[in-house]
């Protein structure tokens, strides 16, 4: 990763300049917002925060400090994309290991585009009998949606771009970035 001569403090991710979408002080600050939200939603509970992996841990990891209760934290790995193009298809790559029966569960997702994951997912946890299910994503895509998927907490809505930076990825890079970048062009 690199800074690249494209304009506006683009940055060079393998093959592809990104350039910014959200800075780190709007994402703080939005997540210190759902963190407030959730924090009145649950209020004397214990919620389970389930953080789908690999994209939605710093998100989560965000989320949970600015939730100012008791709470535990598990995670889930499921897979779906491949390059910048999601596969149609979702693995299970490493499951949940807690008893969610009768449990207050926070889904914490990095971004719902078509809502094929989170609607994979939900179903899978609607077997295990949770009192509650709230789903809480950083980014959703509206103009891509192709499943129909409640999101409760809602970081942003951005347009139909592939975007790296606070969890999101390409090929592997752009993790640490701590504000978002997107492709102008695809």
């Amino acid at each position: 990763m690199q800074s690249g001569t494209f304009p506006n403090d683009a940055i060079k991710i393998h093959d592809l300049h990104f350039t910014p979408l959200l800075t780190e002080a709007q994402v703080q600050r939005r997540v210190q917002e759902i963190g407030a939200a959730l924090t009145t939603q649950f209020e004397g509970q214990n919620p389970m925060f389930i953080s789908i992996l690999s994209g939605a841990f710093v998100f989560a990891s965000d989320l949970i400090r600015a939730f100012r209760g008791n709470c535990e934290i598990g995670f889930v790995k499921l897979a779906s994309y491949s390059g910048t193009r999601s596969t149609g298809s979702i693995q299970t790559v490493m499951g949940l290991e807690k008893d969610l029966s009768g449990r207050h569960v926070i889904v914490v997702e990095d971004i719902v585009d078509t809502g094929r994951t989170l609607h994979y997912f939900i179903g899978q946890l609607q077997q295990q009998s949770p009192a509650s299910i709230c789903t809480v994503t950083f980014l959703r895509k509206p103009e891509a949606a192709r499943f129909s998927v409640q999101v409760d907490h809602v970081g942003f809505d951005i347009d139909d771009k592939f975007v790296v930076g606070y969890g999101l990825d390409y090929e592997g890079l752009g993790r640490n970035l701590p504000g978002v970048y997107q492709l102008p062009e695809q």
